[in-house]
């Protein structure tokens, strides 16, 4: 059983290391793509879900490797965290991530303190969102639920994916906004377009939490 300070400790660095992949592979992929946006976008895409698979496999069995306010807010509502270990989980994740992003800063010599210029904003956008949000924390409690050890190759996968079926991406996690919000680099976002990013990944989420409910109700989780 992990202490509260091994759990935190799990969910900063799980979530540094995620953020730095996903800026620093931006910054990579977007210097060797030759302006090509698509190879810089796979660059940054392979990247991040690998690291997600390594991050859950190593860290899950210490914190539940949510990396992602949104997941926090997940198990809050299932009931298997508690809100006074929620509020610290997220804020080791935002402040892990913000420091992931100052680490891929500092590898690529770039200015330590930025403010994204990138916009993203838009109906479209907002709704992409959701559905990665909701897509998320979907294959992560339907994956628990059916096949637990999965997970961290499901979660790695799904975001694969969605990187390339949403229109915004799929940033899919608050902390991962925020964070990227600090870097004008190709994973920027735009501080004044965050808010609305993470209010679609809030209410994604916590649809996802009553559908797998309802779909999976009477069904016993198994343990492999």
């Amino acid at each position: 059983m992990s202490s509260p300070s091994q759990r935190l400790g799990a969910e900063f660095i799980g979530t540094a290391f995620l953020l730095a992949a996903v800026v620093g592979s931006g910054i990579m992929g977007e210097a060797l793509a030759g302006g090509n946006v698509a190879v810089a976008l796979l660059a940054n895409t392979i990247a991040t879900g690998a690291i997600l698979v390594v991050l859950i496999t190593m860290l899950g069995p210490v914190s539940g490797a949510h990396f992602n306010p949104a997941v926090t807010l997940a198990f809050l509502l299932r009931g298997e965290i508690g809100a006074g270990e929620a509020v610290r989980f997220v804020l080791s994740q935002v402040v892990g991530g913000i420091v992931g992003v100052w680490a891929a800063h500092l590898m690529f010599a770039d200015d330590l303190i930025q403010f994204s210029t990138t916009a993203r904003t838009g109906g479209a956008q907002w709704f992409s969102e959701w559905v990665a949000c909701f897509g998320l924390v979907f294959t992560i409690l339907a994956t628990l639920t059916v096949r637990p050890a999965a997970v961290p190759m499901g979660v790695g996968l799904y975001i694969t994916s969605a990187y390339w079926f949403t229109a915004s991406t799929s940033f899919a996690n608050p902390a991962v906004t925020i964070a990227r919000g600090l870097s004008d680099t190709f994973a920027g976002i735009r501080p004044a377009d965050v808010p609305l990013f993470i209010l679609m990944q809030l209410i994604g989420a916590a649809c996802a939490v009553y559908v797998a409910r309802w779909l999976f109700a009477g069904r016993v989780e198994t343990t492999s």
